[in-house]
């Protein structure tokens, strides 16, 4: 296969952990990553072990994906040089923007602590700061083969809007994302012509689950005739803990009975560690508001009132606290009844089960583009390359 050249949106965990998968990736180079407080970008391929180094730390769960504007309101405290490294406020930063060619930027969900006057992914020797990043990403985009967005669905349509941006700027490729809420993959359904008239391919829930484990269902479907019934039961143990993957946990705390996504956003790290500790550090979920139900019935496997999806939660240790595991149920061909099961090794870490399928339905995402077919699919209609 060809080289592919792809752009992180959003260097969180998710984001952080993408970039480190696709150096196991001989097709994949990644040319550019990006939070809300600057981008690193260069078309010969990011040094990914020091924008890495550089940008090691706290996730900043704040995000900006309209002109700078964040989601308290508030603006970018960074202010874009105009220059080779002058700040339009004056000031000196500690790297100089690229002047050929290489010039991108950012915008999405922040992801590091700060290094001397800089913060987030402007540390890395390769980045420069920028007001409006995802613009910037955008403006780049005649070089990027695949957009992955690895931003956490604060917002219902927080992915639906950004994927707007790109549709505005005249963006033309793959955009891959690893959301989770079933209720948004209508919001992306609603733009499919839109998708298909810029020659986006848009592949929606492509992480573990839903992705991986979606894809899992469709096939381990295959042996019936009919299905009854599918239940995705998932453990994750987070062994660098809170501080490090701040926007998974605040999305999946939005899951529990107390809260929504309104009120999960609202809280303070110092409520959410709160509410970590009220559960000894182990989270259950039960009947997720989890988009393998909606992916699993347009891809004609099952009806999404079929599907459950709930799963446990270790904030505090490096074990698995359960096996992940999708049980297929349904009727043969003739009449007999089984449940087919599929279970995750739990030596598989959260990063691997995440990262792993999304690189794989980005690179399947690009062939299917190249070979001209755009809009919006599901992981259950494809399966990832490796």
């Amino acid at each position: 296969m060809d080289e592919i050249t792809f752009a992180v949106v959003g260097t969180g965990g998710i984001g952080r952990r993408a970039l480190e998968v696709s150096q196991h990736k001989d097709a994949l180079t990644p040319v550019a990553a990006c939070d809300r407080h600057g981008t690193a970008i260069d078309f010969d391929g990011l040094d990914v072990d020091e924008l890495l180094a550089a940008t090691e730390g706290n996730i900043d769960n704040e995000v900006a994906t309209d002109g700078g504007e964040r989601t308290d309101g508030s603006r970018s405290s960074t202010e874009h040089r105009s220059d080779g490294g002058e700040r339009t406020d004056g000031s000196q930063s500690s790297t100089a923007l690229r002047s050929d060619g290489g010039a991108g930027a950012t915008a999405a969900e922040g992801g590091v602590k700060q290094h001397g006057e800089d913060k987030g992914v402007v540390a890395s020797e390769q980045a420069h700061p920028s007001e409006d990043s995802i613009q910037d990403i955008i403006d780049h985009g005649d070089g990027i083969d695949a957009v992955l967005l690895a931003l956490p669905n604060y917002e219902h349509d927080f992915i639906p809007r950004t994927a707007d941006r790109f549709l505005e700027g005249g963006y033309s490729g793959v955009m891959i994302d690893v959301l989770k809420r079933s209720r948004v993959i209508g919001m992306l359904d609603e733009r499919r012509e839109a998708f298909e008239d810029a020659g986006i391919t848009f592949i929606c829930g492509a992480g573990a689950t839903p992705g991986l484990l979606t894809g899992a269902a469709a096939l381990a479907a295959q042996s019936f005739v009919e299905v009854t019934d599918v239940d995705i039961h998932w453990g994750v143990g987070l062994k660098s803990g809170y501080e490090d993957n701040r926007g998974t946990v605040r999305e999946d705390i939005a899951h529990l009975p107390e809260y929504d996504i309104d009120t999960a956003r609202e809280l303070s790290d110092e409520e959410i560690e709160a509410i970590i500790d009220d559960h000894d550090g182990v989270i259950e979920f039960e009947d997720m508001e989890h988009a393998d139900d909606i992916l699993l019935e347009r891809a004609g496997v099952c009806a999404a009132e079929d599907v459950t999806v709930g799963g446990i939660l270790d904030v505090r240790s490096d074990e698995k606290p359960t096996t992940t595991t999708v049980s297929v149920t349904g009727r043969t061909f003739d009449g007999e009844t089984a449940t087919n099961t599929f279970q995750l090794g739990d030596e598989t870490s959260m990063e691997a089960n995440v990262n792993g399928p999304a690189l794989g339905y980005l690179q399947t995402g690009v062939r299917r583009n190249r070979a001209g077919e755009y809009g919006v699919f599901g992981p259950a209609e494809l399966m990832p390359g490796f």
